[in-house]
């Protein structure tokens, strides 16, 4: 955001795309102030995606007996050869639309190419497909949950 109008400065995004393809690099971000952008490439289709957000305080921990909402699945220690990884920053869906059944369930057999899940990234919904065939041994997000790019999604075998 541009400090004197308090307005999203596009130019900046432009300029951090332009500079992803230059220098081929994968991601890049930025952080000053109360203000972070990061622009990553999309595996799939070579396109830039920003995301930006305001850098965050980080929080005090306090003790508590109250109990803990739920929580996604653990992510398995250690790279995981059937790991379908998220290809962009947004938020996962597990089915087309509300209401809808999900994509995919534990111990469905996926065929590459086959839509995992939605991604929404800048108000666009983005269908994710398996890049590999085979069964589904976990799913490691939950509906509606932000994914950073390379996040580990599913585990395929």
């Amino acid at each position: 955001m541009s400090k004197d109008n308090n307005k999203f400065d596009t130019d900046l995004v432009r300029d951090l795309a332009v500079l992803l393809d230059e220098t081929n690099l994968s991601e890049i971000e930025l952080e000053q102030s109360d203000f972070r952008i990061r622009v990553a490439r999309h595996i799939h289709y070579d396109a830039p995606v920003a995301f930006t957000a305001p850098a965050a305080p980080a929080a005090p921990v306090v003790a508590s007996s109250a109990p803990e909402a739920p929580v996604a699945p653990a992510v398995p220690s250690g790279p995981h050869p059937g790991i379908e990884a998220s290809p962009m920053v947004g938020t996962t869906y597990l089915s087309p639309e509300p209401g809808k059944p999900q994509y995919i369930h534990v111990g469905d057999k996926v065929t590459k190419g086959q839509t995992i899940l939605i991604i929404e990234a800048m108000k666009t919904m983005n269908h994710i497909p398996a890049t590999k065939s085979g069964t589904v041994k976990e799913i490691l997000v939950t509906d509606a949950q932000p994914v950073e790019f390379g996040e580990p999604l599913i585990i395929v075998e």
